[in-house]
């Protein structure tokens, strides 16, 4: 007879997640230090809400009462097909249908299937919305290391994954962390275009193509002009040179295929996007979170100049 972790591990397998850990739910001692850090030294630029539930975000029993155990999972988005005009270029997660909306069906799905199997169990499901810091609780889980980009890289598959948690009060087999794999490898802190990755395992958001191209709401600092590298929301450049990634495979979720004739898209098509065709392009993509203001202003932030 199968054990409540191993019906737990087995759904999520069924649903289409490629990997699956689990740790005891508890205060998150080690990495209370270095958020307090981070946020007093103002690496969360704009990003305010960063800056609320501090306790929350170190306690998943604080967001889940009696919570006993977080379930981590990770999902594939690695394209079969990526961008091959590099005029304007979007973050590989943002291809396909919105992850928020993918991951949160699966998930609701196996909290159901969980009370249906094993009883009343209650607990809340986290997509990368919430105070809860999801590569902290992945890496206790088992799944992976923190790489000195601050991404969590899978030993296996590489980097390219959405992260989701379930946080229950119910009481199950844990998994251990795994060591550190990164060795004396420095390509993702050289390659980054704005040198966000100011040390080893920091990066200082307020400095993150993808926050000037997502999170920012106002105007994209001078400073980092000519520095974007066409990326118009979100940023690959420290996953594409990570040599973990090279073992990175293509994804099985439908949801996660391109939108269509994204990957077509010409210079001039970018810049002659309007808001209808925005609307209807981007209208179930993560893109739509920077509004079609925002990817304008992206778009002409990274346009090079050209004489009159």
């Amino acid at each position: 007879m199968l054990s409540n972790t191993q019906l737990i591990k087995q759904e999520c397998k069924r649903l289409g997640f490629d990997y699956c850990g689990i740790s005891k739910a508890g205060f998150l001692e080690e990495e209370a230090p270095r958020l307090e850090t981070w946020l007093n030294k103002g690496m969360q630029g704009k990003m305010g809400y960063m800056e609320r539930h501090f306790d929350k975000r170190l306690d998943p029993r604080l967001l889940v009462d009696n919570a006993k155990s977080v379930i981590s999972l990770l999902l594939n988005y690695y394209p079969e097909k990526k961008q091959t005009i590099a005029d304007y270029k979007i973050s590989k997660y943002a291809y396909g249908e919105d992850y928020h909306e993918v991951i949160k069906e699966k998930l609701e799905e196996l909290l159901r299937f969980i009370k249906q199997k094993i009883g009343d169990v209650n607990g809340r499901a986290f997509v990368d919305s919430a105070p809860v810091l999801d590569k902290a609780w992945a890496k206790k889980s088992g799944l992976g290391w923190i790489g000195k980009n601050a991404n969590l890289i899978n030993k296996q598959s590489g980097s390219f994954y959405f992260i989701a948690e379930l946080i229950i009060d119910l009481d199950l087999e844990y998994d251990n962390a795994i060591k550190d794999y990164c060795g004396t490898c420095t390509k993702c802190i050289d390659a980054c275009p704005t040198g966000a990755i100011v040390e080893p395992y920091v990066v200082d958001g307020s400095k993150c193509i993808s926050y000037f191209t997502i999170e920012l709401k106002e105007n994209i600092p001078d400073d980092v002009k000519g520095k974007m590298d066409n990326w118009v929301f979100g940023c690959d450049v420290c996953q594409d040179v990570c040599p973990w990634n090279s073992f990175s495979i293509p994804h099985q979720e439908k949801k996660f295929e391109p939108i269509p004739h994204l990957l077509d898209m010409t210079k001039r098509d970018w810049e002659e996007l309007n808001e209808n065709t925005f609307s209807r392009v981007f209208k179930n993509s993560a893109v739509k979170r920077t509004k079609f203001s925002g990817l304008k202003r992206n778009i002409a932030f990274v346009k090079p100049w050209q004489p009159i």
